[in-house]
């Protein structure tokens, strides 16, 4: 079984920067508690082929996760794939920005869960639990970047 949750929200800041701190994954913890830690490898600027491995805690179990970046087209989408083994992975994902007459940005950001193995009878689960917190989830993304990126 797979499913997808989404959420669209706007951020008081230019596209550009918008983007800078999306596609930089090592901001994650800033807006996911759920991320424990995270690196960039290589440690260089995020590219297509650039992996983010990271520890999150889901359900109170610790899990490796590692997240490659399919496609990126600043400053308007990153897309990934989880390509670590996990009973409950982002098979795809993606933001998808845009930006607005104002100086501002709508980013609508989504994520499709696939199960495998066990994992099957537990991905029903996981998206009920992550559609439930999108909006919660794009309210923490929008609060982080304003901190993060300087007003213009």
């Amino acid at each position: 079984m797979t499913g997808q949750f989404e959420t669209t929200f706007e951020i008081d800041r230019p596209v550009e920067d918008v983007f800078a701190y999306l596609a930089d994954g090592r901001n994650d913890p800033q807006f996911s508690p759920r991320v424990l830690g995270i690196e960039r490898v290589p440690d260089t600027p995020t590219a297509v082929g650039t992996v983010f491995r990271s520890t999150v805690k889901d359900a109170g179990m610790k899990t490796g996760r590692e997240i490659r970046v399919t496609a990126l087209q600043a400053p308007v989408k990153l897309r990934w794939a989880e390509v670590s083994k996990n009973l409950v992975t982002a098979r795809e994902g993606g933001y998808d920005l845009e930006p607005l007459a104002d100086g501002r940005t709508r980013v609508r950001f989504h994520n499709t869960l696939e199960g495998h193995g066990v994992g099957k009878l537990l991905v029903g689960l996981a998206l009920s639990a992550a559609r439930k917190d999108a909006e919660g989830f794009g309210s923490r993304i929008k609060a982080a970047a304003e901190t993060a990126i300087a007003a213009r």
